[in-house]
């Protein structure tokens, strides 16, 4: 094992970026970018041995400076949307922009994903950690903060993310990372015949397409929403169903089964019957966004491919959207001084 670093290009400000290479006995490897502890290529071995890259992104580190899609990034300091961009914190009310409709969306414009992270190589443990200082009402979120993810790469080809923050205020905290994921590899294609597994007996309801939920944590059973059981993500997500119809497929929040605070456990599966690979996501997070990349508009990516709709999928770990403003859900709201700590690790093996 080994953790290997080489630039990754300059930003259009001049500044240089590094690229952080994690590579594992048997020559798989992810690497991950100081700018916006981007995760750019998660390499690993298909059925027959050949080495697979399952994420989307680029080449280049000034097409992350645009990255609508958010291809790799980590996410913070609040994943997802929060209705009406703007929150109540102890009686103090808080003012965000509004990014998408009405809403904020993932903290922006210009979140934890357009910063420059620093970066310390662990290598006994095959690992690297960025950490982000945060001044008080940086994007209308409250508290001088500091926030790290780990991002560990193991000989099992597991990669975890170990995310932690405090802050000397009350603030949300619901960091998540945003890979497109590709188990063909990323430039394949569509991920339509991908077969999922979500261990949610429940999926939050949205009223319209802002895609702010309800409150109502709606059974899944005899909806397009069941992936209790594998099922090919293409399966239902065309059906003229008011859920689907409303975000154009699969983007929606869903609540995770066997949820205690702290304790990771299996959320969801993923596999490639042509690949082989299979990708196993485990979280100690009470929920996960499935996003089937509806909105992937035609760009170039890596390697002179190009990325159109539904080219990855993406689950998301966190809590509810806007959990802020709605008491039902899993608050992200923690003390002055509290620490937050939270895991979710991507497991690769093959079929």
């Amino acid at each position: 094992m080994s953790v290997t670093t080489k630039s990754f290009g300059k930003l259009t400000s001049g500044e240089e970026i590094t690229l952080y290479h994690i590579e594992n006995a048997a020559g798989a490897y992810a690497e991950v970018m100081d700018y916006g502890a981007i995760l750019v290529n998660l390499v690993v071995p298909d059925r027959n041995g050949t080495f697979t890259d399952v994420v989307l992104g680029f080449d280049d580190v000034q097409k992350y400076e645009v990255n609508k899609c958010f291809f790799g990034a980590t996410i913070g300091p609040n994943g997802n949307r929060i209705g009406g961009a703007a929150f109540d914190i102890d009686g103090q009310h808080y003012t965000l922009a509004q990014n998408e409709n009405e809403n904020n969306l993932h903290s922006g414009p210009n979140g934890f994903e357009k910063k420059i992270w620093q970066a310390a190589v662990d290598e006994q443990n095959n690992a690297v950690t960025f950490t982000l200082q945060v001044p008080d009402g940086l994007n209308g979120f409250p508290g001088n903060r500091t926030f790290s993810v780990t991002y560990a790469f193991d000989d099992d080809c597991a990669l975890s993310l170990t995310y932690y923050g405090v802050s000397d205020k009350a603030t949300v905290a619901n960091l998540t990372n945003h890979s497109y994921f590709n188990l063909n590899g990323e430039g394949s294609g569509d991920i339509l015949d991908t077969v999922l597994q979500i261990h949610a007996a429940a999926f939050s309801a949205i009223p319209d397409s802002k895609a702010i939920p309800t409150g109502e944590a709606r059974p899944v059973t005899g909806t397009v929403m069941d992936f209790t059981a594998p099922k090919k993500i293409g399966l239902q997500i065309d059906e003229q169903d008011e859920q689907l119809l409303f975000t154009g497929g699969y983007d929606h929040n869903f609540v995770l089964d066997d949820y205690n605070k702290g304790t990771v456990r299996p959320i969801a599966c993923a596999c490639s019957e042509k690949s082989g690979i299979r990708m196993t996501v485990s979280s100690d997070q009470p929920c996960v966004q499935f996003y089937a990349g509806n909105g992937i508009g035609s760009q170039a990516g890596k390697k002179g491919h190009v990325y159109t709709r539904r080219n990855g999928f993406c689950l998301e770990t966190q809590v509810e959207p806007n959990a802020v403003n709605t008491p039902s859900f899993h608050s992200p709201v923690i003390a002055a001084g509290e620490e937050y700590r939270t895991q979710t690790v991507y497991s690769f093996d093959r079929i």
